[in-house]
């Protein structure tokens, strides 16, 4: 399971989902970095984070580059979630820049919304179900015949 670090899905995947992992979000681990680091210092540390979020033996020189440039709050965010951040490993390399984020999702929310807020007012809720579900069938269609997101096939070979 992939999300973003809140406590209540992490929490919901451990009792919903025994033996799942759960990933933590990249972008949203980034994001919560550029929190806790100053714009004006973000370029001097910025690379060396993104390449540690794909090679965990970098981790210890971006934790380092980051307490260099007195940027310590941001630095123990990688103790606090590095057992989360390279969960997508796991899985077959060729899935990795795609399961490490929750894009999918967030592509896929914001297609529903799109597609929803254009209708309004809808005349009941199953009309509405029937939509989201349609544009669901849709995207997963997609995924399937077009382009696909993922290749099932890849996780049977491992």
């Amino acid at each position: 399971m992939i999300s973003d670090g809140h406590k209540g899905i992490r929490e919901a995947v451990l009792r919903s989902f025994p033996g799942a992992s759960w990933q933590f979000c990249h972008v949203h681990f980034i994001r919560n970095l550029m929190k806790k680091v100053s714009r004006k210092r973000w370029s001097s540390v910025s690379l060396i984070v993104k390449e540690s979020l794909e090679n965990p033996s970098l981790m210890p020189l971006a934790q380092q580059a980051l307490i260099d440039n007195g940027m310590d709050r941001a630095a123990e965010m990688y103790d606090r979630w590095s057992d989360s951040l390279y969960n997508y490993q796991s899985c077959p390399q060729q899935h990795w820049r795609r399961i490490r984020t929750t894009n999918m999702m967030e592509r896929l929310n914001y297609e529903v919304k799109r597609r929803t807020k254009k209708v309004g007012a809808f005349p009941s809720e199953k009309a509405l179900i029937r939509l989201a579900g349609s544009i669901l069938m849709d995207m997963n269609e997609e995924w399937i015949t077009r382009r696909k997101y993922l290749r099932i096939e890849d996780l049977h070979d491992q």
